[in-house]
Parts: structure tokens; sequence; C-alpha cells
């Protein structure tokens, strides 16, 4: 069911200096910052030949990422994307073996202006699982 490794998402507490260190030290093509109101975030995609790296600083006082970041004052990895050709028959195969899907389980439009979907890490050995549809 799951497709290629879309991203690794880390939550950084200094998104222009995480970005510059993954642009000027690593040489990496880096984004521009990206605002995303629906999910509480700014983002940066730090894009490599195989695979992207998602740069996370919360956005607003209620971001979701905001505790991460106090219980992780450096940042950290939050999550793990995988592609889905289809995210209702993934979301519902999941469902169907027990998986949990966070939120109301409708998907919401993520960062690459396509359907995400977030799965309980409790349900995926204590990783955060974003299935993203392409």
């Amino acid at each position: 069911m799951i497709g290629r490794l879309n991203h690794v998402a880390i939550v950084v507490p200094d998104l222009a200096a995480a970005a510059a260190t993954y642009q000027n030290t690593l040489g990496a093509n880096v984004t521009d910052p990206v605002d995303l109101p629906d999910h509480g975030v700014t983002t940066v995609f730090v894009k490599l030949p195989n695979t992207k790296i998602e740069l996370l600083h919360p956005l607003g006082e209620g971001s979701p990422i905001a505790k991460f970041l106090t219980n992780n004052p450096s940042g950290g990895m939050h999550h793990i994307c995988y592609e889905v050709d289809d995210i209702i028959a993934a979301r519902d195969k999941l469902k169907d073996e027990g998986a949990r899907v966070l939120g109301d389980g409708e998907p919401k439009i993520g960062a690459h202006g396509k359907p995400v979907l977030f799965l309980h890490p409790k349900d995926f050995c204590g990783t955060l699982v974003e299935i993203e549809e392409v």
C-alpha cells in the first residue's frame, strides 16, 4: 500500500538557522518558508535527490508542534511521510487493520497541496506517520 518515502520532518527551534545549516553547511537546495495555518506550522523543504527533509516550526499559539518543541527545546525528528496512490482507500484499509487515524479522519491539504492524514505513533513503532496522496 505505501509507496516511496516522501519526507522526514524535523521540528526546529529556529527555522532560518536550520535552513541555513542545510543550505550553507551541507550544500542542499532549500525552499523558502511557507506558512500553513491549517496545520499550525511554518515549513521549509530541503530537496534531496531521493527524498526531502521538512523543517517545521510552530506557527501561532495553538500550533500542534509547540508542545513537541517545549519537550525537545533543541528540536528533533517529528514524523515520516509515505506516499499512497489513494488516500481514502489507504485510510479505510489502515482503519480495518486497527490503525488509528488522527484528527477527524478526513484528509487535509498538506504542504505539497495534496491530501494528507496522520496515523497514531503507538500503532507504528512509536513513530508518527503521515500519508500523502500522490
